[in-house]
């Protein structure tokens, strides 16, 4: 795949995400998929899976795939996945769950599979942080075993957390902590209310434009890449800053993939029972890959069409000079809004000009210290 503006993302996505499962052991406080102990009966088996993996190609042959869950490791295939896709040229990530079926035994196969990169989740630089976020005891020293092991044996890896008013202030450690695991890319996710997740309370939209400021510091001084998920006027910050740096922010993940990816442009995901959908926080189905080519779903659904078109937004998204390289993310605004064409509550910009109505998150916020002290 060719740098990001050589690509056109009507036509594929930059990042296509498959739920092999939903099963998972842990019950993590802002699990969007209100993961389940056991597998379903109607997941994609393997020889679907192949076939969705064979229409990955169809995108292009260097197609980013990110096999998710719950827990992808709770099948046995997946390693049978992961060299199939390889084969076929994709570049074949995982995001296992931090428990013990992520064992040396195991990374040793997903290695020889040709995976190309891992990501774990760390919510809390200590123990008892991450822990009580993930719900399960043990999770964080077996994330951590499982984290360097996979360094050792040459699996970039990518380090994701999320960022609620329980993580925020643990921020500056968790940098220090990717850091020191030698991850390639820290992938920031700002809270959508999906899932177990209502039940968390996120960040307020000046506290966020902090913690993206921040995050364009870290950035430039640190050894790994930085991406939000669910934030794309982290785009937005990144030029405002850059217009007067003397040294601009990275804004890379060293897979090519631009700040500005959002729910339906340049992004897919395909649930467990095939099912395809904007985003794995946008719950609006496209159709499902058991009856259509997941390609035409991309390309021709009315839902991922009108996603692409920032010509369609509403509020002061739609009047943001900002709105073709940000667009704000569609699922927050789905999720307080019902409409995924409305504005993002997360952002506190107000275009120049702009008097209309501006969007109001419905949770109430207690501010706190800034990210960086």
């Amino acid at each position: 795949m060719g740098p990001p503006s050589e690509v056109d993302t009507d036509q594929r996505p930059f990042v296509l995400i498959w739920e092999v499962t939903q099963a998972c052991d842990l019950e993590c406080e802002h699990c969007r998929a209100d993961a389940q102990p056991d597998r379903h009966p109607l997941e994609l088996d393997t020889v679907e899976g192949k076939a969705l993996l064979d229409e990955a190609a169809r995108f292009d042959e260097n197609q980013l795939v990110v096999l998710s869950g719950g827990d992808p490791l709770a099948r046995d295939d997946v390693p049978e996945l992961i060299e199939y896709g390889t084969d076929l040229g994709l570049r074949m990530t995982l995001t296992p769950s931090g428990t013990s079926s992520l064992d040396p035994a195991v990374i040793d196969d997903l290695a020889n599979a040709g995976l190309k990169r891992l990501a774990v989740s760390i919510d809390g630089s200590t123990e008892a942080a991450h822990d009580t976020f993930r719900g399960e005891p043990g999770t964080f020293e077996q994330t951590l075993d499982a984290a360097t092991y996979a360094k050792q044996q040459g699996i970039p890896l990518q380090v994701n957390t999320t960022v609620t008013q329980e993580t925020v202030d643990d921020l500056p450690e968790l940098a220090d902590l990717v850091e020191a695991l030698g991850a390639v890319l820290w992938s920031v996710f700002f809270l959508v209310p999906i899932g177990r997740g209502r039940i968390l309370d996120p960040v307020s939209p000046e506290r966020a434009e902090d913690v993206m400021n921040w995050l364009l510091t870290q950035a430039t001084e640190r050894d790994f890449g930085v991406k939000t998920t669910e934030a794309p006027h982290y785009r937005r910050v990144a030029m405002e800053t850059n217009r007067s740096a003397e040294k601009p922010a990275a804004n890379t993940d060293l897979i090519g993939r631009r700040g500005g990816v959002r729910a339906g442009d340049g992004f897919a995901f395909v649930s467990h029972t095939g099912t395809v959908f904007p985003s794995g926080f946008l719950p609006l189905s496209a159709g499902s890959v058991r009856e259509t080519s997941l390609v035409e779903l991309y390309r021709d659904s009315e839902l991922f069409q009108s996603l692409r078109d920032e010509n369609l937004f509403r509020g002061k998204c739609g009047a943001c000079e900002y709105r073709n390289v940000c667009g704000g993310s569609r699922s927050r605004a789905y999720a307080y809004t019902g409409d995924q064409l409305e504005s993002d509550p997360l952002c506190p910009y107000v275009p120049e000009g702009y008097d209309g109505p501006l969007p109001n998150q419905v949770l109430d916020y207690e501010e706190g210290v800034e990210a960086d002290d």
